[in-house]
């Protein structure tokens, strides 16, 4: 079996290995070029090329399509994407003769789109996962090959989270690789009825709404805590990224739970939220540190 690779991220260094492991020939890796205003904490699918010797490009989104030729001369069996962050048009999608399969970062339906870790867990849920599923125009939208689901702490961050999604998503490719060696892809609806799609985020959703619940304050701090740009508010004049909050006491008396914000209380400083709750502020530092 042959197959052209969309990958980057832990997702496609892993997903790639067992790929190779599997004894499929890759004949051409498309990825990135790091964004020099990232934070880049993840693996690296061009330095893992370079070591497996694979052919290995880096085109902008705009440069797809002039690939389309260079694609079809190729003839993959299938083509897959591994967290890859363009939208694959579909004349390179028909270029797989058997099939063309992405990686998703969630239990699909739920959470189709971009960031699907850090929505699950803005939105308080306790359990994700990675996603196998057959390519179309439409994100996420294809039939599921393969699901395999992991559990969200009530305080792990969306590091912590995504680092157990990308062992789910090799448990997927471990799981359905046997029967895709064998050109046989297996798959089931997948009901979009039953989910919803989310969007990109920006570092500006970070900002604290002490209006909100604890809860809701609580979710947003673990879903884009460091090395994302973490949630911040404005105290004293200085805006302040808070990378790790608790919503277990004890709450010192001396709160006021009228007054929504950063309280001060014997050196601890706490969030006073909307609900009449707080939470502990165990780390917190400026924004331009």
């Amino acid at each position: 079996m042959h197959a052209v690779v969309f990958a980057y991220h832990d997702v496609g260094v892993n997903c790639l290995k067992a790929l190779i492991a599997a004894g499929i020939q890759i004949d051409l890796v498309l990825t990135h070029q790091d964004d020099p205003n990232e934070n880049v904490w993840f693996g690296s699918v061009a330095k893992l090329c370079e070591a497996q010797q694979i052919p290995y490009i880096t085109p902008n989104a705009n440069e797809l399509m002039d690939l389309v030729p260079q694609i079809q001369k190729l003839a993959p069996d299938y083509l897959f994407s591994f967290y890859y962050r363009h939208m694959i048009p579909a004349e390179l999608l028909a270029c797989a003769k058997i099939a063309a399969l992405n990686m998703h970062g969630s239990l699909l339906p739920k959470y189709r789109g971009r960031a699907p870790v850090n929505w699950a867990i803005l939105h308080g849920e306790t359990e994700t996962g990675a996603t196998l599923h057959i390519m179309e125009v439409k994100p996420d939208a294809g039939d599921i090959v393969g699901q395999s689901a992991v559990s969200i702490g009530p305080d792990e961050t969306a590091t912590e989270v995504f680092g157990k999604v990308s062992q789910a998503a090799l448990a997927v490719m471990n799981q359905v690789l046997p029967q895709l060696v064998q050109g046989k892809v297996p798959r089931k609806s997948n009901n979009l009825a039953q989910g919803s799609y989310f969007g990109g985020r920006k570092p500006a959703d970070g900002q604290i709404l002490w209006q909100q619940t604890a809860q809701q304050v609580h979710n947003l701090v673990r879903a884009v805590a460091p090395p994302y740009p973490g949630a911040f508010t404005d105290w004293e004049g200085q805006r302040r990224i808070v990378a790790r909050t608790s919503l277990i006491g004890p709450f010192p008396e001396e709160l006021d739970l009228q007054a929504p914000g950063i309280q001060v209380v014997d050196n601890q400083v706490f969030g006073v939220c909307g609900d009449q709750r707080a939470v502990a502020i165990l780390d917190w530092f400026p924004a331009n540190s």
